[in-house]
C-alpha cells in the first residue's frame, strides 16, 4: 500500500517522533510497522494497541474479526500478544465495553487525542515509567 499524502515526520500523543509499533506481524495502515495516518487512512489506525484474547473476541463479536487472515488486505491475522495499530474509534468502543486492550503511547499517534482524551489512554499504557 502506497502512502500517498502521508507526512515525512509524524508524531505520538506526546508530540515526539513516533515510535515503532510493530513489524511482525507488519502493522500500520500504510503497513511501515507504525501507527501514521493519512487522508486514505479513513478509519484512523493510530492506536498502538497489545492484542489480548479478551480483546479479539470483543471485536469479532462487535463485527472487526481480527484473528482471519485476509491476505487481501495484507492481514495476517491477529493472536494475543501481537500489536496491532487499531482503528481510534474501535478502542474508544472496546474502553467503553470494559475491554480496552493496554496501549503504547510513544506508539500511538497524536491524531488519536481527537477521539479519545489522554488522560483515557494514559492508564492503560505499557511504556509509561
Amino acid at each position: 500500500m502506497k502512502a500517498e499524502g502521508l507526512p515525512q515526520s509524524q508524531q505520538n500523543v506526546f508530540g515526539e517522533p513516533i515510535e515503532l509499533c510493530c513489524k511482525d506481524p507488519l502493522t500500520g495502515f500504510y503497513r511501515d510497522g507504525h501507527c501514521n495516518t493519512g487522508p486514505n487512512d479513513l478509519g484512523t489506525h493510530t492506536v498502538c494497541a497489545l492484542m489480548t484474547d479478551e480483546f479479539l473476541e470483543y471485536s469479532a463479536a462487535a463485527g472487526n474479526d481480527l484473528s482471519t487472515p485476509r491476505p487481501e488486505f495484507y492481514f495476517p491475522g491477529l493472536v494475543a500478544g501481537n500489536r496491532w495499530c487499531l482503528c481510534a474509534m474501535r478502542w474508544e468502543q472496546a474502553h467503553r465495553a470494559g475491554k480496552a486492550p493496554k496501549l503504547y503511547l510513544k506508539a500511538t499517534n497524536i491524531v488519536t487525542l481527537r477521539a479519545i482524551p489522554l488522560e483515557i489512554l494514559k492508564p492503560y499504557a505499557l511504556d509509561l515509567v
